[in-house]
């Protein structure tokens, strides 16, 4: 993936590190080290993008009670469980699904966000870039993420959890379905809701999309809306 490095009045740059397929604990503890250093001012705003291995992962409202296959089947399926300190409930990753973790200082953006500002505007991002694919998503009154009517019927094609701690910094992320195995989302409650679906950008387009075409996408959109000049990290 190549990020072009954007100048302009008022922007400010991010880094923008490409992971591949990495596990989902060994990256959390790379977010952790990140934050730490992008509070201090010794690392930029920076933006992590990869894909995980098949994963639940369970938010600060719980979610174990909505696994809903047993240690045996989560071992032969080969899907790790962990709790993490996000936002939500249970939730999955796994390869064919674009995550994306900025970790930036809210208090240094000009957009003067709060938390529940902080993932509208995710929602923001996260609908201008499907655009880019002739993908209409919206946003959900009373649910996070990114949605699409199918036929009246409303699945979650984004999911976001995040964190933004004590000094404003931003960890975790969104998680966009574009050629994920949506039979993984069976075996969960997959947010806790009940009454709707979860869709992949492939099956609402019938369309093969490349993720690093959708890598690119979602760069472009985050740094206009932020106001960030990305540059490419690998």
């Amino acid at each position: 993936m190549e990020i072009a490095e954007r100048a302009g009045p008022g922007l400010r740059p991010l880094s923008v590190l490409d992971l591949g397929l990495i596990g989902y604990s060994e990256c959390w503890e790379l977010q952790k080290r990140i934050a730490a250093s992008v509070a201090t001012g010794n690392a930029p705003s920076t933006l992590l993008l990869l894909e995980h291995p098949h994963t639940y992962t369970c938010g600060r409202r719980g979610g174990r009670d909505h696994i809903l296959i047993g240690e045996d089947d989560l071992a032969r399926r080969g899907i790790t469980v962990l709790d993490v300190d996000r936002g939500g409930d249970v939730t999955y990753h796994g390869p064919g699904q674009l995550v994306a973790y900025p970790i930036i200082d809210l208090n240094r953006t000009t957009l003067g966000l709060d938390y529940p500002g902080y993932v509208r505007t995710l929602e923001r991002v996260l609908l201008g870039a499907l655009a880019n694919f002739s993908i209409k998503a919206y946003q959900l009154e009373g649910y996070s993420g990114a949605w699409a009517d199918r036929g009246g019927q409303w699945e979650k094609i984004a999911a976001i959890g995040v964190k933004v701690d004590g000094r404003g910094i931003t960890s975790h992320g969104i998680a966009l379905n574009v050629a994920t195995d949506l039979r993984y989302f069976s075996y969960i409650v997959p947010c806790g809701i009940t009454d709707k679906g979860v869709t992949s950008m492939n099956r609402v387009a019938d369309v093969n999309f490349d993720i690093e075409e959708v890598k690119v996408a979602f760069v472009s959109q985050f740094a206009q809306v932020f106001g960030f000049a990305p540059s490419n990290r690998g």
